[in-house]
């Protein structure tokens, strides 16, 4: 077991020993006619300044079309988050679940499309051979974890939709916009990490 992947774990229990406030959710946009158990897998990569796996998902797709996002998607019956979000990262990246060592399950998030979405928080080999599947995934890439960790990153934008105001964050990483719910799941996770104890420490 990896120095990191201990230090990373620590952290993790440490910050889920009491609830937070303020996380952030679109739950009040929800539409109640159609819901949704989804994961999505945050895959850190073991590097001395890590970084998280991203992918940009095709504009075709009927859901947050062209958007940045964790690999994830839909449970099937009878799977759990975590099974579900290391099937779909083998779906769209070809990433072996052998690779990949679970941290934990984080705060849910509800979309305003109607997911509930479960975070499973894990670290995986750097340089893994990931071979995106062109039907799910347009893009992948990696961002360092202490720029989407660190607050100061990202700005604070505001939009009209379901006839109400939407305040969202973003963060512009080479050419790639991470907004939505990517970017408040992101925002969610940092809540609980101290990621200059984690890096710095």
């Amino acid at each position: 077991m990896s120095e990191l992947f201990e230090r990373l774990a620590d952290l993790f229990e440490r910050g889920h020993r009491a609830p937070v406030d303020g996380l952030l959710s679109d739950d009040r946009f929800a539409r109640a006619s159609r819901t949704a158990d989804a994961a999505v897998l945050i895959a850190v990569t073991e590097r001395p300044d890590p970084g998280v796996i991203l992918t940009r998902r095709p504009h075709t797709m009927r859901d947050h079309p062209g958007q940045v996002a964790f690999p994830g998607g839909k449970l099937d019956p009878g799977e759990d988050a975590v099974r579900a979000a290391l099937r779909e990262a083998h779906e769209e990246l070809a990433i072996d679940p052998a690779h990949v060592r679970v941290i934990g399950t984080t705060d849910r998030y509800q979309t305003g499309t109607g997911f509930d979405v479960t975070p499973v928080l894990a670290l995986v080999p750097p340089d893994l051979p990931i071979v995106p599947n062109p039907h799910e995934v347009d893009a992948w890439f990696e961002a360092p974890l202490r720029v989407l960790l660190e607050r100061e990153h990202w700005s604070e934008h505001e939009v009209f939709w379901e006839g109400a105001d939407r305040r969202y964050l973003q963060l512009d990483w080479q050419g790639f916009r991470i907004w939505g719910v990517t970017a408040a799941i992101i925002a969610n996770l940092a809540r609980r990490l101290e990621i200059r104890e984690l890096l710095d420490g």
